[in-house]
């Protein structure tokens, strides 16, 4: 996966830009500045699984580490950059000198030196076709089984679930079955993108299943743990 983010002041006619950089590239758009940081990472895990991307969000460089498949761009209006930071950026442009076209231009040449376009997806068609059969419970989890693929990890979605509580007669009330099961790492993985208040249930569970099987091993991986994943282990085509 590849990803061109875009930042600028208004003034700066960063999204006329942005919406040039992605035609000429063939690269989705995220291109809502109300959707804010937050959000636009959500969906930009989702679709890079699939899909290079321009992301024109303000503000959103700054989840992303500098790595090679990833572009951070900010364009100033005029002399004074304001509130823009260059650390957090690899190219800076000037709008009071150069018009969207040529801007977009820019970007691509900038695109095309950093390799862009040849980065891979997370959903390798060479990959493990058993993801695609799957009715994941959340996307978060199609994307997870799709990072395993690409790294040749095995597992397993959902293969078992524990009894935690049982009522007086035996039969049980409570269970907790973790997404993923790892078979080389005997490691269960429990993916959580859920608001806090079921992320505090969830986390009690995780708390009664160490507690009943203190042999089992199991991770929880988070909502920004698991973009992190994908954004510090995007990879290359082979």
């Amino acid at each position: 996966m590849a990803l061109l983010t875009i930042s600028g002041d208004p003034a700066s006619r960063y999204e006329e830009t942005a919406q040039a950089v992605a035609r000429l590239l063939h690269f989705e758009l995220i291109s809502e500045a109300r959707l804010g940081r937050d959000a636009a990472a959500s969906i930009v895990g989702r679709l890079a699984a699939r899909h290079h991307l321009v992301v024109a969000v303000p503000r959103t460089e700054a989840l992303f580490a500098p790595m090679p498949m990833v572009l951070r761009a900010a364009i100033i209006a005029g002399e004074g950059r304001g509130s823009i930071a260059g650390e957090d950026f690899d190219i800076v442009l000037n709008s009071a000198h150069l018009d969207p076209a040529q801007m977009a231009e820019i970007l691509c040449a900038a695109a095309a030196a950093r390799g862009l376009m040849e980065q891979g997806f997370l959903a390798d068609p060479a990959g493990s076709a058993l993801s695609k059969s799957i009715a994941f419970g959340h996307p978060s989890e199609e994307v997870f089984a799709n990072l395993l693929d690409f790294y040749r990890i095995r597992w397993e979605y959902e293969p078992r679930s524990f009894p935690l509580q049982w009522d007086k007669g035996g039969r049980v009330i409570e269970a907790f079955t973790p997404d993923f099961y790892l078979p080389d790492e005997d490691l269960y993985i429990e993916l959580t993108t859920m608001k806090q208040a079921l992320v505090t249930r969830k986390n009690r569970k995780i708390r009664m299943l160490k507690a009943v099987y203190p042999h089992i091993n199991v991770q929880v991986l988070y909502q920004r743990d698991i973009q992190d994943l994908i954004f510090k282990y995007g990879v290359q085509a082979s």
